[in-house]
């Protein structure tokens, strides 16, 4: 039964972002006019499915690891080889149903609804908890410095109240830590209230072994403070419509950015790697986050469909961006790339990815403690 905890809020989460995503290129086709046989939420075997008006195959597969848009004419969802070829086996009516005869703005759009949508799902989830559950406006008193941490040798002081750290507004206590442990450079800026004045103190974190909310073995940069609310009084406030799309939409561009710092780093060799996690990890997470109720639910899932959207604009032949590099090779060079020259990226792209789901899964793995 405890198995079930997780895997449950697992599937549910990973069928609402994939769909979502899906979504996000069937509307865009449907839009363009290009025919859609398949809407499939996982791979491998059909459980169950049915057909709408149109013919699309609306379907759920055995393997709930992700989806697909299946277009009508391609063997490969985003195929542009070839076209001339491809074109005589169809009729002048169904032409108008290939993906690959519509204009390259419209080709492109498609690709990059998925992980827009994605995007989309992720504003309007932080919308809805902050102007449902609220959000938090603590300022970030500092109630005690660790005697020769790096806070201390810094020259913060108790009572000083945390304005920004690396230029990124603290509107909330828990947004500390948060924006320490995702700080890409060694040292971090703060600036502090202190008797009216605004300083800004240079402070190197110190990196230790230790555990996040959940109980997960994580590194963890500190700088050797405790924070806590001014008059141990919190400030939650439920948020109208626009302020709180404007929260959502800054938090989505936030968690955006700091990944993409985080991904810069790995390249730079300095990027914490052991924090990659696989299915395994995401499952145990979502579980974890799922105890603590629906709103925290919703969170988890907004964090994961951001994830989603990212990744999946990465500049790798079988993932969307991929397909975006292709076009932008076509924009350049006025026609689509072979077929031959398409299946030796897709070839690079299959052996990274295959390369990346071995390394996350023993990451997993080792999160468990088989390793």
């Amino acid at each position: 039964m405890e198995i079930l905890s997780f895997i449950i809020p697992f599937i549910i989460l990973l069928t609402v972002v994939v769909f979502i995503h899906e979504y996000g290129h069937y509307y865009f086709a449907k839009r363009y006019g290009v025919g859609v046989t398949d809407f499939s939420i996982g791979f491998g075997k059909e459980i169950f499915g049915f057909n709408d008006k149109s013919g699309t195959r609306w379907k759920f597969c055995l393997i709930p690891l992700g989806g697909y848009v299946k277009f009508f004419g391609d063997r490969n969802v985003f195929s542009q080889a070839e076209q001339e070829e491809l074109l005589k086996k169809y009729s002048e009516e169904d032409q108008k149903k290939l993906f690959v005869t519509k204009p390259l703005y419209q080709r492109s759009l498609v690709v990059a609804a998925g992980p827009l949508a994605n995007f989309a799902l992720a504003i309007l989830i932080f919308s809805f908890i902050y102007m449902f559950a609220g959000k938090d406006f603590t300022p970030a008193q500092i109630q005690e410095v660790q005697k020769d941490g790096p806070a201390y040798s810094s020259g913060i002081k108790a009572g000083d109240i945390i304005l920004s750290i690396n230029n990124k507004k603290v509107n909330s206590i828990l947004e500390v830590s948060t924006y320490i442990n995702t700080a890409s450079t060694e040292n971090i800026d703060i600036k502090v209230l202190r008797d009216s004045n605004e300083i800004i103190l240079n402070v190197t974190p110190m990196i230790v072994k230790g555990e996040d909310s959940l109980g997960n073995k994580v590194n963890k940069k500190i700088i050797g403070i405790k924070i806590s609310p001014p008059n141990s009084e919190f400030n939650r406030e439920k948020l109208g419509p626009a302020t709180a799309l404007f929260y959502a939409v800054k938090e989505t561009w936030f968690v955006t950015m700091a990944s993409l710092d985080f991904i810069a780093s790995m390249f730079k060799g300095k990027g914490d790697t052991t924090q990659l996690g696989g299915p395994i990890k995401i499952a145990k997470i979502t579980g974890q986050v799922a105890q603590h109720g629906f709103i925290a639910f919703l969170s988890i899932m907004a964090y994961i469909s951001i994830s989603l959207g990212f990744i999946n604009l990465f500049p790798i032949p079988m993932l969307d961006g991929g397909h975006l590099m292709f076009y932008a090779f076509e924009k350049i060079l006025g026609r689509p790339l072979t077929q031959r020259t398409q299946e030796g990226f897709f070839r690079i792209g299959l052996f990274l990815l295959i390369s990346l789901m071995f390394f996350t899964t023993f990451n997993d793995l080792k999160d468990l403690g088989l390793f």
